[in-house]
């Protein structure tokens, strides 16, 4: 019996497509658009936003999902607005209503509010949500009417700004940890002012590295599949923040052969960094080879494959 590969399309593209997501349909709905109207049959995403949520979603094809943890685990920043003095049971407009309160929040105990997100380092994980429990997600859970767990999880909240504050809405800006839901954010701003908060729009404005200014909509992306490969960042474009090195045959060869190379400690020459550093290899011709991280092996520091990247054929 020989190995059975799945056959790959013709048409599959390595690489990254930074997406601007449209409100309404799910992650899942747009990557399945892509995958079957453009034949990439190989796809996944770096951080899924709720069906609300429009913005950044970057979408990883053929050889680009081995970047999936390197990708997703990044900063992200939102713009989004809330509405005071009513919950719901997916803590946004589009749930169904739990309560209505009368407000009697001050601006500035609105403003206060938003801004204390910041001291948070921890929060609830919604109900209504992709996050797992014994293997279902937690949503069809919901949806069959179980009782979901109380999950809490660490969250990292960089930067918070008020962009305005009315009667009863209020907008923000803010950068978080990846995996924040700014749903809960918002839900435990209502609680504290005891009126209750539901989000009611929500942009993710950045993924790092990649903002809404490398973005292409969905729509263009289907209706134009001509272009669609002068949309896709090349593979060994798709880590712009990490070093990159570009090496000879040799060297090349070692690496496909899974050996570490020495870290070179004279800053800005060949394989150059200090311990914990992360890069890219690629080879003489241009193409990735492999991402690195710079360890300790048998008292040496040198650069450990983290995951290999060249062609398997």
């Amino acid at each position: 019996m020989g190995n059975r590969r799945k056959k790959r399309s013709p048409e599959q593209r390595d690489g990254l497509l930074v997406l601007n997501k449209p409100s309404g349909p799910t992650s899942a709905d747009c990557l399945n658009d892509i995958k079957h109207q453009l034949k990439q049959f190989k796809i996944g995403h770096a951080g899924t936003l709720d069906p609300l949520a429009s913005g950044v979603l970057l979408v990883m094809l053929g050889n680009g999902t081995k970047l999936a943890p390197y990708l997703s685990g990044a900063t992200k920043t939102y713009c989004g607005t809330f509405r005071l003095g009513i919950t719901t049971d997916t803590l946004d407009i589009q749930g169904k209503t739990v309560s209505e309160t009368e407000v009697t929040a001050t601006k500035e105990d609105v403003e206060r509010e938003i801004l204390y997100w910041k001291e948070l380092t921890e929060q609830e994980v919604p109900a209504y949500s992709a996050a797992k429990h014994e293997g279902k997600p937690l949503y069809s859970l919901a949806r069959e009417g179980k009782e979901t767990p109380v999950k809490i999880k660490p969250i990292v909240i960089s930067h918070v700004e008020v962009l305005d504050v009315q009667a009863k809405e209020a907008s923000f800006r803010v950068s978080c940890s990846a995996g924040t839901y700014i749903r809960s954010l918002v839900h435990s701003l209502g609680t504290r002012i005891g009126c209750g908060a539901v989000l009611t729009s929500l942009n993710r404005e950045q993924s790092e590295p990649f903002g809404l200014d490398h973005t292409h909509t969905l729509a263009n992306v289907l209706e134009n599949p001509e272009s669609f490969s002068d949309k896709v960042i090349p593979l060994g474009e798709t880590l712009p923040h990490w070093p990159r090195f570009h090496l000879t045959e040799p060297l090349a060869g070692l690496v496909k052969n899974g050996a570490w190379l020495p870290v070179n400690d004279e800053p800005g020459e060949l394989l150059a960094g200090v311990l914990g550093d992360r890069a890219m290899i690629l080879d003489h011709l241009g193409s990735p080879l492999a991402l690195v991280e710079a360890k300790i092996q048998d008292n040496i520091l040198k650069w450990g494959i983290l995951r290999g990247l060249w062609s398997q054929g």
